[in-house]
């Protein structure tokens, strides 16, 4: 391991009791606007998000034999497709739930594979021409889902000024602070514009706090069982529109587990192995999934946090993962969090998503994908419009795919067969290490 990191706490390294508190609570801070942000645009409960997060986040450790410090959050990849499973009729929320458990299936299957097989055949299964796209889809998709949340009067569903204006200068706000803020601070404006917006709403008597008040302080949170809650079924149409999504989710994780190995003078790829983290990262979704939260995945809030602090301690991940389960078992702080206006959150969503958007732009850019050439162009054409225009195909009755998995699917097949397939992965593929610090 690289001396130049000067590091504050090392992985195995345990803080004292009052120091853990504060350092854990950190991480909490860095995760909790984007963690409740998922199950409220989704339809899900917030206080079972965050019990499902701090749970496959000690479950991540464990499969990582305690040698990753990564902390697992809502992921927003499969808001979408969360989204379109629950509103077809027939399958709703709890089948949808089944979906993500099916994802995390995938997750242990190329878990599995990578362990005896190596990496090289998910190196060539997802180019860069591939990804990038797929994440353009995941972020323009969901634009129309922002802007009517910011725009409109959640009691009528009309189009209200007041609304409007209460989310933009949501958006404002949460702007300035990533763009001037700095350390700590700069990993959280989701966070800054929420509070900064729900402000906004409480002086202007938007917010009922009667709930709150009637709270109890510990409750048990709203679970949902996928397989047992009433609406449970197995259905190919929720598997076809949110499996696929596992496949983006995992290039994501590949280059969080590079940037974080940068950042701890480590190689996780190696040891523990990315077998493991990928293996760890699939059983927390299967886990949020089964007691009715959004999949999980690895946060590059917390990975900042670390980058900034030099504290990579895995004690005080594990830490904020039981402050995490805690909080979803307090009923005042899930009341709370269901006062948070609509419009609030949709300012948010507003850049959240087209940053998700320009992130698969940014692969593209930075992987060199050369547009010159036919098959390039032609590949992620193809991806941008069958995801954005909502195309689908409907084999039965009940089964069908669309959107995003769609897209997903037809982006693997034309880069399989169209000719010039070596040359276009020449420039890098979506697993080249990145500086951290960019």
């Amino acid at each position: 391991m690289s001396q130049d990191h000067h590091i504050v706490l090392d992985v195995h390294e345990r803080p004292n009791p009052g120091l853990w508190i504060i350092l854990s609570a950190q991480h909490l801070f860095a995760m909790f606007g984007a963690t409740i942000l998922v199950p409220f645009l989704t339809g899900l409960n917030p206080s079972v998000a965050l019990v499902s997060s701090g749970l496959g986040t000690l479950l991540y450790i464990i499969c990582t034999r305690g040698k990753i410090p990564a902390y697992l959050g809502s992921s927003f990849a499969f808001i979408g497709p969360i989204i379109a499973a629950s509103q077809i009729e027939g399958i709703g929320a709890a089948g949808a739930l089944v979906g993500c458990i099916s994802a995390g299936l995938v997750y242990v299957v190329v878990s599995i594979l990578i362990h005896f097989f190596g990496v090289k055949w998910l190196m060539r299964l997802l180019p860069p021409v591939v990804v990038g796209p797929v994440i353009m889809v995941i972020g323009l998709g969901l634009a129309s889902v922002a802007i009517n949340m910011a725009m409109n009067d959640p009691a009528t569903g009309q189009y209200s000024t007041l609304h409007f204006g209460i989310a933009l200068a949501t958006l404002l706000v949460t702007i300035l602070c990533s763009v001037f803020m700095r350390g700590v601070f700069a990993l959280v404006p989701i966070l800054f514009g929420i509070v900064a917006g729900y402000i906004i709403s409480l002086s202007l008597g938007l917010i009922d706090f009667s709930k709150v008040a009637e709270a109890p302080l510990f409750v048990m949170p709203d679970f949902t069982f996928a397989f047992v809650a009433e609406g449970s079924v197995l259905t190919m149409t929720a598997i076809a529109l949110i499996a696929p999504v596992a496949f983006v989710t995992i290039a994501e994780h590949i280059g969080d587990q590079m940037v974080l190995s940068k950042v701890t003078g480590r190689n996780f790829l190696e040891e523990p192995g990315l077998h493991r983290s990928l293996l760890g990262d699939g059983l927390a979704t299967i886990l949020a999934a089964f007691i009715g939260g959004p999949p999980n995945t690895t946060y590059g809030e917390n990975i900042g946090v670390i980058a900034i602090t030099r504290v990579m301690s895995v004690f005080v991940v594990g830490g904020a993962a039981c402050i995490a389960v805690l909080f979803g078992f307090m009923g005042t702080v899930s009341a709370l969090i269901q006062t948070i206006p609509v419009p609030v959150m949709g300012g948010v969503a507003i850049l959240l998503f087209g940053v998700i958007a320009s992130s698969g732009l940014r692969m593209l850019i930075d992987r060199r994908v050369d547009f010159g050439m036919k098959r390039n162009l032609i590949i992620s054409s193809v991806i941008l419009v069958i995801g954005i225009g909502g195309a689908f195909i409907q084999f039965s009755g009940d089964f069908k795919i669309a959107g995003m998995a769609l897209a997903t699917i037809v982006g693997l097949i034309l880069n399989a067969i169209l000719p010039g397939r070596d040359a276009a992965e020449a420039g890098g593929s979506i697993f080249t290490q990145e500086d951290p610090a960019e």
